[in-house]
């Protein structure tokens, strides 16, 4: 049987025609999946789970959700994750790590600065049914010392050990703690057009010691805050420091997957853009939140408790579901919800939303509440203000929290939202998200 040997000259064809196939990718923006944690195509979904018992969890996970950003944004010097894996995320991404690619699932956070991973050998590491990564099974993973640049511009500390290399912690709100190597390892994206975006030395964290109050089973999470070593802050210069977004309805019966866009993909433009200055404070992306406003009412934030300056007075959030305001301004507006909605009143269940109704139908009739930012009214339909919590029973999405406020991710489902943060600018424009 005759073989064929490949030629040198062949071998370099090959190899420019790839790198021009990758940087065509890359100059002209790409997107990848996103999951919602409860979808059946998650690797973390739970058959035996109701659908109401899922949004309890998605209420709950809200709640926590607040305090952990709370908890960060008073610390703001050093690296801290402001989710809890498996409880505090909802939507999950596919990327890999190492060479070989080593396939994980992360939590997308807009409020995280840190692309973190739990990694092997463990010293105390919480229950992943999913493989854990090793680090030493790679050809391209390396600690960073811990008088680099990077360790100290992000934070980071020196190992108590001989090692001297870069020490993350991760500090949850409910004091548990994450501890491992600040490395650079290559990571790859799968992009929606079929090719693999690969990016060499990227900054992850590498977790070997985690005591933490709960087991989870994703790997980590995907920071895509402002810190200086959030997966879009390294992009940055690759990306032109754009992301978007468009999230589908979180039970839809479609089972669609929603989309992460980066660069040129990611420009958020045509009929129905309408865009809002960004505010940057700490990792977090803030909006100026003007008023609420419910039919001719108008709930207007300036005066209230949510924060002495208006002009960046809102967390745009991609890991708090429910949206979390002051008290003074939540209590007007569920007033005004209240006296707009012809229903009968009903009890959540799980006694954590206060304005509930029963239904008969799928069709919800409710006013459309518009959030009025700055520059940009934001017009939120039933299903960015209710959600089913109960056979019969559509509760108020809206929270009232002394730690927010917070715009969640179920006001943003059907919206195409765009960050540009060269321009510092948030964009939404209405579309479905399942169609996309």
């Amino acid at each position: 049987m005759r073989t064929m040997s490949r030629s040198p000259s062949l071998t370099i064809v090959l190899l420019c025609l790839y790198n021009l196939s990758f940087l065509e990718a890359l100059n002209s923006g790409f997107s990848v999946e996103m999951i919602h944690r409860d979808s059946s195509k998650s690797p973390f979904y739970r058959h035996t789970e109701t659908q109401f018992q899922r949004v309890a969890n998605v209420v709950s996970r809200s709640i926590n959700r607040a305090n952990h950003l709370h908890k960060r944004s008073r610390s703001p010097n050093t690296i801290e994750a402001t989710v809890t894996p498996d409880q505090e995320g909802d939507y999950l991404m596919s990327y890999s790590v190492g060479t070989p690619p080593f396939q994980l699932f992360g939590i997308i956070d807009t409020g995280s600065d840190l692309v973190w991973l739990q990694c092997q050998p463990c010293k105390s590491c919480y229950n992943q049914t999913t493989p854990i990564f090793n680090p030493s099974k790679s050809k391209t993973y390396k600690t960073l010392p811990c008088n680099s640049t990077t360790c100290k511009s992000a934070g980071a500390s020196c190992s108590n050990d001989s090692r001297k290399t870069c020490e993350y912690s991760i500090i949850y709100g409910d004091k548990s703690l994450s501890q491992g190597d600040l490395s650079v390892e290559t990571l790859s994206l799968g992009s929606t057009n079929g090719h693999l975006i690969q990016f060499p030395r990227t900054v992850i964290g590498c977790g070997y010691d985690n005591t933490v109050s709960f087991e989870g089973k994703t790997s980590g999470i995907v920071g895509l805050g402002l810190g200086p070593v959030s997966l879009v802050s390294q992009l940055k210069s690759s990306i032109r420091g754009k992301f978007s977004y468009c999230l589908t309805p979180m039970y839809s019966q479609s089972n669609s997957s929603s989309k992460l866009h980066f660069g040129d993909a990611a420009v958020v433009s045509g009929k129905g853009t309408i865009s809002t200055p960004m505010v940057f404070q700490e990792v977090f992306y803030f909006l100026t939140l003007e008023a609420f406003s419910v039919g001719n009412k108008r709930i207007v934030l300036r005066g209230s408790s949510s924060r002495p300056s208006r002009k960046g007075n809102i967390i745009i959030d991609s890991g708090t579901t429910l949206t979390l305001l002051p008290k003074d301004v939540y209590s007007k507006l569920e007033s005004a919800v209240a006296d707009a909605v012809k229903l009968e009143r009903a009890k959540d269940p799980s006694h954590e939303l206060s304005l509930c109704y029963k239904v008969t139908s799928d069709e919800l009739d409710v006013p459309v509440i518009t959030a009025h930012f700055n520059g940009a009214d934001v017009k939120l339909n039933a299903i960015n203000t209710f959600l089913q919590v109960a056979d019969g029973v559509v509760c108020f999405a809206f929270m009232s929290s002394p730690i927010g406020p917070i715009f969640g991710n179920l006001a943003q489902q059907n919206f195409l939202v765009g960050y540009d943060l060269e321009k510092k600018m948030v964009s939404f424009k209405p579309m479905d998200c399942t169609k996309q």
